[in-house]
């Protein structure tokens, strides 16, 4: 392995790690655990681990078992924090570098992220099981409706009064079957995304522009976008309705009157494991915060699920059909409730270079 590769594959790792002298000061770090400690290299590389990464576990016997026995440790489930942000929850592996034994590799694998990960898979399975079979239903349902409206209609025509009135509920509670039918379909319809370059604050910005002179007109929106993002690879009119969907439900969770930010950033640390076991990074974050009184704890697990809803006539079909969306282009979309604070993320990818001028 040459050191240009091996220089490369240390850039490249996923996951915040530390190479440490023998001293416990820090050697060298990868890119990712410069954004995870909000910090760069020139304040790390060099100082003690222990003056930059707060860890809620006695490490240093760790440390000293790896070097005397030159075999690796795991250690899961703490507490690690420094720079400018709290602890987060992680697995730690720790290490002996090869021919180098006082030498010791660190790695921080964030729990938040892997939990995360793991949910929405089984999440969006269970939601595409549920979508192709309410697809059939849904094909086979239309046309008996459909029998049933024209009969009404009808029957309509020869009566009156409180007779005419149950004819028309019929009428009007079929199409509205039909309707939300014809919403089901829609996931079977989809259309594969026509991926291109796009600044995804474009994208947010029209979305900005539709709520406000709709179902948002009274809230107030706050952008906390960061400028330096790259551009995404999505289809642009899939996305726009993404954003506007997810829009519009923060703006049904606070009942019209509240605030929505959005807020974009990049991190480098978020990679999906597709199902062959390959990795796609997706460091591109946009995130829809409301301040709602969040999701019933009943429904949390399965918001992604077609027809769960929080509200009372809620369809349940906009954020099935968002994570649908989402995931046909290679995204990952999670939530995290409490009252006061709901925050729907998704991440997405950076355009390839061959595609930022198309």
């Amino acid at each position: 392995m040459t050191a240009d590769w091996t220089e490369q594959l240390w850039a490249s790792l996923p996951i915040p790690a530390f190479l440490l002298n023998a001293d416990d000061t820090i050697a060298d770090i990868t890119p990712t655990a410069e954004a995870f400690l909000n910090m760069s290299d020139k304040a790390l590389i060099g100082f003690p681990i222990w003056d930059k990464l707060m860890i809620d576990a006695p490490l240093e016997e760790s440390f000293a078992r790896v070097r005397r026995d030159q075999s690796g440790l795991f250690i899961n489930n703490v507490d690690v924090g420094g720079g400018n942000r709290p602890p987060v929850q992680c697995n730690i592996q720790i290490g002996p570098l090869i021919d180098t034994p006082d030498m010791v590799l660190v790695l921080l694998e964030p729990r938040q992220i892997a939990d995360r990960m793991e949910s929405a898979h089984a999440v969006k399975s269970a939601a595409k099981s549920a979508i192709g079979m309410a697809e059939m239903l849904a094909h086979e349902i239309k046309n008996p409706l459909a029998g049933i409206t024209g009969a009404a209609q009808l029957l309509s025509m020869n009566l009156s009064g409180e007779d005419q009135e149950m004819t028309d509920l019929i009428v009007a509670e079929t199409r509205r079957i039909t309707k939300l039918l014809e919403q089901v379909e829609q996931f079977g319809n989809l259309r594969p995304p026509e991926l291109r370059a796009i600044n995804v604050h474009d994208l947010l910005d029209r979305a900005r522009r539709s709520s406000v002179v709709g179902f948002a007109a009274h809230m107030r929106i706050i952008e906390e976008y960061d400028p330096s993002l790259p551009s995404t690879f999505v289809d642009g009119d899939q996305m726009l309705q993404v954003f506007l969907n997810l829009l519009k439900n923060a703006a049904e969770a606070s009942e019209g009157a509240g605030t929505i930010r959005i807020r974009t950033f990049y991190e480098l640390s978020l990679r999906l494991r597709r199902t062959d076991g390959s990795g796609a990074a997706l460091p591109l974050q946009v995130e829809i915060i409301d301040d709602g009184p969040g999701l019933k704890p009943e429904i949390a697990d399965a918001i992604f699920d077609p027809f769960v809803s929080g509200r009372e006539n809620g369809t349940g079909l906009g954020l099935a059909l968002v994570s649908k969306i989402v995931s046909e282009h290679g995204g990952w979309i999670g939530v995290e409730s409490v009252p006061g604070r709901t925050v729907f993320r998704i991440s997405l990818p950076v355009a390839p270079k061959n595609t930022e001028n198309d």
